[in-house]
């Protein structure tokens, strides 16, 4: 038996997502993590960053068009602490790169997707990102991001 695969329609005649800009994972220690990627795998780590909206610390090494990023809870009640606590460490999201995060968000939640952002925050890198609920997405936490322009 072959299986055809027939994708629904956009949204509105357009695709929402574009590549995926990045995978999450969260980490304890976020500098021996970022020293395991670059012994191991030759990674060349960003300069870390805080995000003190998030509670995070964040870091980002590029495999060929992504990147993956480690983030540290800067405090355990941060959503990335209460999710170690929980979970302990590993992968933590998704980061698809949308080119206009207001739009993504508004046929998001048009088509009834559970949010956590109804509006978009500031992330790393100065991006602006949102992020889709869990229960949203068949289980896996989603952060849209929008990238600066330049």
């Amino acid at each position: 038996m072959i299986l055809i695969y027939n994708p629904p329609a956009t949204v509105e005649g357009r695709e929402l997502l574009g590549r995926i800009y990045h995978l999450g994972y969260a980490v304890e220690d976020i500098d021996a993590a970022a020293r395991f990627y670059a012994e191991n795998f030759g990674a060349q780590p960003s300069e870390k960053e805080v995000v003190e909206e998030q509670g995070i610390v964040a870091t980002m090494f590029r495999v060929g068009e992504s990147q993956i990023e480690l983030v540290q809870p800067t405090r355990p009640d941060s959503p990335v602490g209460k999710f170690l606590a929980k979970h302990g460490e590993g992968f933590h999201h998704v980061a698809f790169q949308v080119d206009d995060l207001e739009a993504a968000l508004s046929d998001l939640k048009g088509n009834g997707v559970q949010l956590i952002d109804e509006s978009p925050r500031i992330g790393a890198g100065g991006s602006r990102m949102a992020f889709v609920h869990p229960k949203g997405a068949f289980g896996v936490l989603t952060e849209l991001v929008e990238l600066p322009e330049g």
